[in-house]
This record gives C-alpha cells, structure tokens and sequence, in this order.
C-alpha cells in the first residue's frame, strides 16, 4: 500500500507473509527500510544461490543504492512482517 507517492519519493508499506517470497530485482531508486515488526528471513543471493538467514529488529533501518541487485526473500518466520520501503527519486 503506498502511502506517500510524489516526485521526490514513494513510500510503500510492504507486509510479507509466512512462507512467501519476494522475487529478485534491480533497486530503481535508492532505497531506505524501516522494519516495523520483528522479522526472521532468508536471503538467496541470486549470482551464487547462497541462502542466508536474517534477522531484523522493529525500528532497524537499512540502506540500499539504486542500480543495487535486491535478492530473492522469504519471510522464514511463523507471522506475518511489515516493512516501509522508502524510495528516494532524482
């Protein structure tokens, strides 16, 4: 659900469900995340199909560049997670 959309940025509520994954691709924009709930994943590193298992703290914060591969995700916890993705436009 977006909840911001304008030319400088776009602000998305993503929520991911037990089980389901977000397919890989290219960031368009840089990035800002903002976990809003306690979140257990698992990364697939699309060039090496390594599988590593995150964990993220409600509040945590990350940064990604545009041009910047986004891996394949998977939410590995038992509920459901949500995330702000926050992308800053030219």
């Amino acid at each position: 659900m977006d909840r911001i959309d304008n030319a400088r940025a776009r602000v998305t509520e993503v929520v991911m469900e037990p089980g389901v994954e977000r397919p890989p691709y290219i960031r368009e924009t840089d990035q800002i995340i903002v976990f809003l709930d306690d979140a257990v994943y698992s990364r697939r590193d699309a060039a090496t199909g390594e599988v590593l298992l995150r964990e993220r703290k409600a509040g945590e914060v990350l940064w990604h560049n545009k041009g910047e591969h986004a891996p394949a995700l998977t939410n590995a916890g038992s509920t459901p997670y949500r995330a702000l993705v926050i992308e800053l436009r030219d």
